[in-house]
C-alpha cells in the first residue's frame, strides 16, 4: 500500500485549491478544525469496526461522520468526506488534516513549532524560545505546541516543518554513546 502521505496529498490539495479558487480561505481554519475531529471520530475503535465492516454502506458512514462536524459544515468538506468514504480512504483522514494544516500554514505565513521539555515550561520560557526560533526561521511567525516528555531527561527537543533542533540530554547522552562505541 502507497504511503499515507502519499494518499492524503492530492485529497488536502484539491481541498485547498477548492477554498482558494472560491476565495473561501477564511474558512480555512473552520475547515482544520473539523477535519481534525473527523480524524479523532475514524480513530475511535467503534467507528474502525464500522469502517471495516462491509455491511455498513458508503451512504450509511457518511451520514454518522457529516453528523459529527454538524450540518452547516462547509460544502467543501462535506464533498471532502463523501470522496474519502467512495475511495476507501478514512485511514487518510489524520494525514489529510495534517497536510491541509501545512498547506493552511503555509499561505498565512505560520509554521507549527512542537517543543517536547522535560518539565513544564513557563509562559514566559516559551516565548524566549520562540523568539530565539523566529531568528532562525526568519519570515515565519512561529505558533508553539509544547508538550512534557520526561524521557527526555532535560531540555527541548523542537520541531518545525522537517527541522528537528534537539537539545535534550536524551540526545547528549546518545551522542556520547555513539562517539565512545565508535
Amino acid at each position: 500500500m502507497a504511503e499515507l502521505s502519499t494518499i492524503a496529498r492530492p485529497y488536502a490539495q484539491g481541498l485547498w485549491k477548492a477554498l482558494a479558487d472560491r476565495g473561501d480561505t477564511a474558512q480555512a481554519a473552520e475547515i482544520e478544525q473539523s477535519l481534525f475531529a473527523l480524524s479523532s471520530a475514524v480513530s475511535e475503535p467503534q467507528v474502525a469496526e464500522l469502517v471495516s465492516d462491509p455491511k455498513v454502506t458508503d451512504d450509511q458512514m457518511y451520514d454518522l461522520l457529516a453528523g459529527s462536524i454538524g450540518e452547516e459544515a462547509p460544502s467543501q468538506l462535506k464533498g471532502l468526506l463523501r470522496t474519502v468514504i467512495e475511495n476507501g480512504r478514512l485511514c487518510a483522514l489524520p494525514e489529510i488534516a495534517a497536510q491541509f494544516r501545512a498547506l493552511k500554514n503555509e499561505s498565512e505565513g505560520v509554521a507549527d513549532a512542537y517543543i517536547e521539555s522535560a518539565y513544564a515550561l513557563t509562559k514566559k520560557d516559551v516565548d524566549q524560545l520562540v523568539k530565539a526560533l523566529s531568528q532562525k526561521f526568519p519570515g515565519v511567525t512561529l505558533r508553539p505546541e509544547v508538550s512534557i516528555n520526561k524521557d527526555l531527561i532535560g531540555g527541548v527537543s523542537i520541531r518545525v516543518g522537517d527541522q528537528v533542533l534537539d537539545g535534550s540530554v536524551r540526545a547528549r547522552l546518545a551522542q556520547m554513546k555513539a562517539a565512545l562505541t565508535a
